[in-house]
């Protein structure tokens, strides 16, 4: 059509006073405040405007029908959360842009009991006065890791910004090049340390750093040994590495306590579990480290959270810094917090209860047994016209954790003649209930590892709407 049939197509869309008159606009106005109404018209109408230009309009889409279904369309659309729920089926874990880790069932009951009720978050009910919203968890930390103090922020970022703020503002912090990370939203730990007061010292190559080059750097102006674990990345080959422990020896010399920073916060020997070596923060408070920062919502697989454990000397001074109430925790992430440290007091119970470890290390014969079971359920659910074949793949940790880890997975590959993969994921992606896969060797695939069984209704009706 023509720019005069565009023309012409723009005198037929109705003014809003008139579409607010006709009755099913009326009955959304009783259900609807009007502003959002409002709203939603504007947004329909321009809608139409933009496609009557074009002339790519039908008679039928000027008429009450077509307009009243495009409207309520519209205000469902402008009243859903935009912190959605999402089926996960990438095969990645600890998916930071899905969330992280998915909180274990006891936290479901703790948030019940603290989120719609009044609670003691800073009040001593044995004294009867003022208490710390930090007391509720630093008991148990300081159980499960053997250290004698700890305190919880908000995440390890801010973990690591008090801790060097409190500790060594002002003054020199020495760390290797090889551990100077980039983490996701660009997070380096070279700005955090500019951020803090700290001035940064490297020392050592990329690759290889010995216990002679921090012996090298110490001045009177040190303050601390820092230490990064490099969460999302590894440096293999040639490479030489400052133990935890060597580390301690080498400040007990030097008269300059350890900072370590080991970000996904490990609380579970993996030996036997998975197929590579992680470090437990209880390894390194054994090994003396004098301050230790770590996650909540990575291998820990609870909230997030920043926790900071430690010798008391040098957690004390961190509770009283001003910077501290501006990091400090509310009360929701406490409670989901202190359920989910509460599993690890039996290590069986964590690794069959918190969904983090239990999708790591569930075997592989038992995940694959899960992938047929699942796709003869869906198969069920959904039309022929949708192809369900299995193959093999790999699953990852993700999170920045483990980054050498691929965990042997069996993919459920979807297939729908006249789609491509991209196609299958963008209609997915925009499902009432969002399916995130991923899309590899030319297919679109779904990891059991990530599915719930609580998506099995929504992911086929995603499946259906396909087809």
């Amino acid at each position: 059509m023509g720019k005069g049939g565009g023309v012409q197509q723009l005198k037929m869309i109705p003014k809003v006073d008139k579409v607010l008159e006709w009755p099913a606009v009326r009955a959304l106005l009783e259900c609807h405040p009007r502003p959002l109404v409002l709203k939603a018209l504007r947004v329909v109408l321009d809608e139409l405007r933009a496609a009557a230009l074009k002339g790519a309009l039908a008679q039928d889409a000027f008429g009450e029908a077509a307009l009243v279904t495009a409207l309520t369309r519209e205000l469902e659309r402008l009243q859903a959360p935009s912190l959605r729920r999402v089926i996960n089926g990438s095969g990645i874990v600890i998916h930071t842009n899905l969330g992280r880790s998915i909180l274990p069932e006891p936290a479901r009951q703790a948030l019940n009991n603290i989120a719609f009720c009044y609670s003691n978050l800073e009040f001593d009910l044995a004294l009867g006065e003022r208490g710390s919203r930090y007391s509720h968890v630093e008991s148990l930390i300081c159980e499960l890791t053997g250290a004698e103090a700890a305190i919880v922020v908000n995440n390890n970022a801010a973990a690591v910004l008090l801790a060097l703020t409190a500790l060594a503002n002002g003054r020199e912090a020495v760390v290797s090049r090889g551990e100077l990370v980039e983490i996701g939203g660009s997070f380096r730990i070279p700005d955090v340390m500019r951020l803090s007061g700290v001035t940064l010292k490297e020392v050592g190559t990329t690759n290889r750093t010995h216990p002679k080059d921090y012996r090298g750097a110490v001045t009177p102006e040190t303050a601390l040994f820092l230490k990064v674990h490099c969460s999302n990345f590894a440096v293999v080959g040639f490479t030489a590495e400052v133990s935890a422990a060597e580390l301690v020896a080498l400040g007990a010399e030097c008269g300059v306590p350890v900072l370590a920073d080991m970000g996904s916060g490990n609380l579970v020997d993996f030996t036997g579990k998975l197929p590579c070596e992680e470090p437990t923060v209880q390894e390194f408070v054994r090994a003396g480290v004098d301050v230790i920062t770590f996650s909540g919502d990575k291998l820990l697989g609870g909230p997030q959270a920043g926790i900071i454990v430690g010798k008391k000397s040098f957690i004390e001074p961190m509770k009283k810094h001003q910077l501290l109430r501006a990091l400090r925790m509310d009360k929701l992430t406490l409670a989901s917090l202190e359920a989910t440290l509460a599993l690890y007091r039996d290590e069986l119970t964590a690794l069959r209860e918190i969904p983090t470890l239990r999708m790591l290390t569930i075997p592989y014969p038992e995940l694959a047994e899960r992938a047929r079971r699942l796709m003869r359920q869906l198969r069920r659910r959904i039309p022929a016209a949708l192809s369900l074949t299995l193959v093999e793949g790999f699953s990852q940790a993700g999170g920045g954790t483990l980054p050498l880890l691929n965990l042997p997975t069996l993919l459920i590959e979807v297939r729908r003649e006249g789609l491509s993969p991209n196609d299958i994921e963008t209609a997915l992606r925009g499902f009432r209930v969002p399916v995130i896969g991923r899309i590899s060797k030319g297919g679109f695939l779904l990891d059991p590892r990530t599915l719930l069984e609580s998506d099995l209704a929504d992911l086929a009706a995603a499946l259906t709407s396909l087809a």
